[in-house]
């Protein structure tokens, strides 16, 4: 034992001594923040400062000695020190593997032999560009995937191509926790246990395969699950459906090795260490709902392909061993019948940093690699759909074909059709004359393929199908197979698909524009109708969105011509009018996109918008959006995808006034990124204390676009910044016909008031309605605001609520502003701000100073008596013009009332009085009642709910209702007026003097008692047209008295409201009778009062 010790520790040194200083550091590094073992981290401080020999001896005593050698070369492996690796692995299995007994070196030298193998049939892949080389070596090429341990929800799963493209940055910073690697899909989980059977979702294109060739690859090369498998076999789901002899699992690893003399045997006993990965089950055709006495057992029992794969599905052949299934989301639910999975992960795709790699390996050149990535994220599109690796390999593809012809990258197409055209074209261009000849029919059989295989949800192909649309002609093939537009695959001769949904979409799509031709017109080809396809669409299941949506971006007259141009087809812009009637259609004036599950949503309206946004046409989305005149985005998560499109919608919605967005969100890009790493930290640097790009942008373009009617935009709880405001700042300045901005429930802070005020001073800026609820604002952007309140010659209404900051301060200066004589402020709104009673003295001064506030809202800011006298210097001033002050829950008790009573008899401009959630009581109220009847009270409407009022104050308010010629509108819900008091205030409103119009008297404890009186008011009272009674204690036989008043003809009521708990099967009857009597009358019923 001491001897293979002493033995791996002359490895360990000689490895360590092979290593550079720098790469020494980087080694000690890596090793002193990473858990090997799960034995925890050796120390930094013993690292720090150990040699080569001191850190062997740390990794022996830390790890023990066979162990120090995996660490070590795990940690080689992690720098980038792979050569190092690699001969460290080989070194080893020299040393200490040379006295095995001859069995055991047989069976050791099969499995070298495997590897080997695997290893040198994974090594390249074919580049699907043939014209970039033939072969690429994978770990040159191959990108690490996000992956994440739960699989997305069935909404989210929908459509898989759209839903990848569009909504993985979100998805991904969400989830970001749960991200896993290849190197932990088989780790136990929370519970310690460990999965058997792992299930790889992912959608079309997202790199499914290649992360089994991966994995084939690195298990191979001693990276993967080196000590876990002693096997690793690989089963392509498309070859299986076309083998139609039988055969057993013991054929299946036959097939996987290249010696037909195999040791199979020797592998089976040891099921437990052998790993079956089962690569595209979305593809097979074969029903599992076997029997289970039809499943075999007997990994060598003879049975059809279609009974092995359910028997190893269900687990009752091998069932020790480890399965790895691939496959699309949408056959989960047939792949749950027939396997009970042990973890699901999800691939999402590339995040932001693995996109960035992928093109710099694609690319090779450093240059070409950087300029390639500025244009895509100049393009929020084509930079978003790169999360899906195929299309990231797509428009690498054409990148680099434009940067060979030395073209600007900067003009590349800003639509997704743009540049799959741009693909074709290319292809296209470079063949000779002959095979040109046969492009129009080949192309139209294409196309027909194509939509045949969409209708009918199909993506693989048989021989007889190829020659039933003329492809089996010669050159028909080779084009679009050689240039992998149209794929023949290597391991099937009869099968065939397009290497991607999206471009199967595409040409279906192409099959609608291509202008007819009798002489190319293969036989069976089905008749085109464009009406068919739209009227589907809603149908689909979102099956056929990404082909509608290409069908709108080929009918682009510039594209169109060009495609012409390269190709020699000719298109029909014939359907452009079916496009257009189908949008003015299906769009709605008042456009609401709901809320779906887990806030993200596939809205066909928007679709709409995508779809009018890929033709890219100005006049057709002027015609086709006319008709929009609101647009309500509710609970919304916007890609950069979404926002282009909302944006140049907007623009070209010419009757769109109103657009309102609560609980959205905007995705940005980080435009540094494009910076080199130095260039970068001296932006930022230079720029901190300025905001960076705002996530509105887009919106905002559209705001300034000339052609933007909009006058109202509502953008609350979205998560705006400062650097938000200054985009709206600019759009101010700029629109002269938005005149309401709401930006409630945003953290805009003091930087974002002052970016805002810079436009909202701006001559060219005419709002006249500015919200800004709970936006965190305090003290000192009043002075911002004050001066925005002595410039504008617009702003009529501010509304400050809810910034509990604001402060005395803030109040003293924004009534700066408030008496300028230029101030055009008529409603101030600054409810639950915290105010003391300091900040009234201010506010009465503007008060005696302004000409033009008429509404002030101070609602919960417990300003007590004090306050309130103060605030009455002002309201009693002869200059104050204020008709509407809201007071409500301000501390304030009958002590004040006297004040109050003075302003109601001299006051000649004050209508409305909030004074509910204050302990004014009887007293209180008495003395109001007495401003109430003077003459002069010029009051309209009082609200005195929550007021601890009762039976006590009854008769001054039932003297107020017979003397008052103004008062037509009074509320005393929740306060303990009794039967007594209802009917004291019903005496008044049955005087002939009486105006009221609106009485509220929920929760007042009155009971059916008074309910005659009620009865008798309404059948006297010629005002009162509204009547919110809603009190629990006042039974059905109340109800029923009321309806005799309702059913009188001198009664003029027309809405009434009750609580649930007064209306039973007979008051029911009751109250349908009086609707019948009188349709135009609303009775409201609340369940929970």
């Amino acid at each position: 034992m001491g001897n293979q010790s002493s033995r791996i520790s002359d490895l360990l040194l000689r490895a360590l001594d092979n290593l550079s200083q720098e790469n020494l550091k980087k080694f000690k590094d890596k090793l002193s923040y990473s858990d090997f073992e799960r034995k925890g981290t050796i120390p930094r401080g013993r690292l720090e400062n150990a040699d080569r020999i001191d850190t062997k001896n740390l990794l022996m005593e830390f790890y023990g000695g066979e162990a120090a050698v995996d660490v070590t070369i795990e940690v080689f492996t992690q720098i980038d020190l792979r050569d190092s690796a690699a001969k460290l692995r080989e070194e080893r299995e020299k040393e200490f593997h040379q006295s095995q007994n001859p069995s055991e070196l047989s069976a050791k030298g099969y499995k070298k032999k495997y590897k080997e193998d695997i290893k040198k049939k994974y090594k390249l892949i074919k580049d699907m560009n043939s014209r970039f080389g033939d072969n690429v070596i994978l770990n040159r090429r191959y990108t690490n995937l996000t992956i994440v341990d739960r699989p997305r929800q069935a909404k989210e799963r929908e459509h898989e191509i759209m839903a990848v493209g569009w909504r993985h940055a979100e998805i991904m910073t969400e989830r970001a926790s749960s991200a896993m690697t290849l190197a932990t899909l088989y780790k136990p989980d929370k519970d310690g246990q460990t999965p058997q059977v792992v299930v790889l979702l992912g959608a079309a294109g997202i790199g499914k395969t290649m992360t089994a060739r991966k994995i084939m690859y690195d298990w191979a090369a001693g990276e993967l699950y080196k000590k876990k498998f002693d096997y690793v076999f690989y089963i392509n789901c498309r070859q299986m459906n076309l083998l139609n002899e039988q055969g057993s699992v013991a054929d299946m690893i036959f097939k996987n090795w290249r010696n037909t003399n195999a040791p199979v045997n020797h592998i089976l006993v040891k099921p437990e260490k052998l790993m079956f990965i089962i690569d595209g089950f979305d593809e097979l055709r074969f029903s599992f709902d076997q029997p289970k006495d039809n499943l075999c057992t007997d990994p060598w029992e003879k049975k059809s392909m279609e009974i092995i794969l359910s028997s190893l599905f269900r687990r009752t052949v091998v069932p020790e061993s480890y399965l790895m299934i691939t496959t699309r989301p949408a056959a989960l639910e047939k792949l749950g019948q027939c396997l009970e999975c042990s973890r699901y992960a999800e691939i999402l795709g590339f995040s932001e940093a693995e996109r960035e790699e992928y093109f710099h390996k694609f690319f090779e050149n450093e240059r070409e690699a950087r300029q390639a990535l500025r244009s895509v994220k100049a393009n929020e599109i084509l930079f978003t759909m790169c999360f899906v690796p195929f299309v990231c390999w797509i428009i690498c593809t054409v990148l680099k074909q434009e940067l060979e012809k030395g073209e600007n990258l900067t003009q590349t197409s800003k639509t997704v059709t743009g540049v799959y055209m741009l693909y074709l074209s290319s292809l296209v261009k470079p063949l000779g004359n002959n095979t040109k000849q046969h492009l129009h029919g080949n192309l139209r059989g294409l196309c027909s393929l194509a939509a045949d295989g969409i209708w009918k949800q199909k993506i693989l192909f048989e021989e007889e199908e190829i020659k039933k649309f003329g492809l089996d002609q010669e050159n028909s093939l080779p084009l679009f197979l050689n240039e992998n537009i149209f794929q023949k695959e290597t391991d099937c001769e009869c099968l065939y698909s397009f290497i991607h949904l999206s471009f199967q979409e595409f040409f279906a799509a192409m099959s609608y524009v291509l202008e007819e031709d009798e002489t190319t017109t293969a036989s069976g080809i089905p008749k085109k109708d464009v009406k068919t396809l739209l009227e589907n669409y809603g149908n689909s299941k979102n099956y056929l969105m990404l082909t509608v949506r290409f069908l709108f971006g080929l009918l682009n007259e510039e594209r169109m011509k060009d495609l012409q141009k390269k190709i020699g087809c000719k298109f029909s812009p014939k359907i452009k009018a079916d496009l257009l009637k189908w949008v003015q259609v299906n769009q709605q004036t008042d456009l609401t996109l709901p809320r779906v599950h887990e806030g993200i949503y596939q809205s066909y309206q928007l679709e709409l918008f995508h779809c009018v946004y890929e033709m890219y046409e100005e006049d057709f989305a002027v015609n086709a959006l006319a008709h929009f005149t609101e647009l309500k985005l509710n609970h919304n998560k916007f890609t950069q995808m979404d926002q282009r499109a909302l944006s140049f919608c907007v623009k070209h919605c010419r009757s769109l006034e109103s657009l309102c967005m609560y609980d959205c969100t905007f995705s940005l890009e980080d435009h540094e990124e494009e910076l080199p790493r130095r260039q970068k930290w001296l932006h930022q640097k230079n720029h901190q204390d300025k905001p960076k790009h705002s996530p509105i942008y887009l919106v905002c373009q559209a705001l300034k676009d000339p052609n933007c009617k909009l006058k109202k935009l509502e953008l609350k709880a979205c998560k705006l910044s400062a650097a938000c405001c200054g985009e709206l700042s600019s759009a101010l300045s700029n629109n002269q016909l938005l005149t309401d901005l709401d930006l409630s429930d945003n953290q805009l802070g003091a930087m974002g008031m002052q970016l805002l005020c810079e436009g909202l001073k701006q001559p060219n800026c005419k709002l006249q309605r500015l919200v800004l609820r709970c936006c965190d604002l305090t003290g000192s952007c009043c002075g911002d605001l004050s001066t925005v309140l002595s410039t504008s010659q617009s702003l009529t209404e501010l509304d400050l609520s809810y910034n509990f900051s604001l402060g005395d301060v803030g109040v003293q200066l924004l009534c700066e502003g408030l008496k300028h004589p230029n101030c055009k402020l008529q409603i101030l709104g600054m409810e639950w701000c915290r105010l003391s009673a300091a900040c009234c003295g201010f506010l009465s001064s503007a008060l005696g100073t302004s000409q033009a506030l008429a509404e002030l809202n101070l609602w919960g800011t417990k300003l007590g008596d004090s306050g309130l006298q103060l605030l009455c210097e002002g309201l009693r001033h002869p200059n104050c013009k204020l008709q509407k002050i809201l007071l409500g829950s301000c501390s304030l008790t009958a002590a004040c009332c006297g004040d109050l009573s003075t302003i109601l008899s001299t006051s000649q401009s004050l209508t409305v009085l909030e004074l509910a959630d204050n302990k004014l009581g009887d007293s209180g109220a008495q003395l109001l009642c007495e401003g109430l009847k003077h003459p002069d009270c010029k009051l309209q409407k009082l609200m005195l709910g929550y007021c601890d009022l009762t039976v006590a104050c009854c008769g001054d308010l039932s003297s107020v209702l017979s003397t008052s010629q103004t008062l037509t509108e009074l509320g005393v819900k929740w306060n303990n007026l009794g039967d007594s008091g209802v009917q004291l205030l019903c005496e008044g409103l049955k005087h002939t003097n009486c105006k009221l119009q609106k009485l509220q008297l929920s929760g007042c404890h009155f009971t059916a008692a008074c309910c005659g009186d009620l009865a008798s008011a309404l059948s006297t009272n010629q005002t009162l047209t509204e009547l919110i009674l809603g009190e629990k204690t006042m039974d059905n036989s109340g109800v029923k008295q009321l309806c005799e008043g309702l059913k009188h003809p001198n009664c003029k009521l027309q809405k009434l409201g009750l609580s649930s708990v007064n209306v039973n099967e007979e008051t029911e009857r009751e109250l349908d009778a009086v609707k019948k009597r009188k349709p135009d009358m609303v009775i409201r019923i609340w369940k929970d009062w």
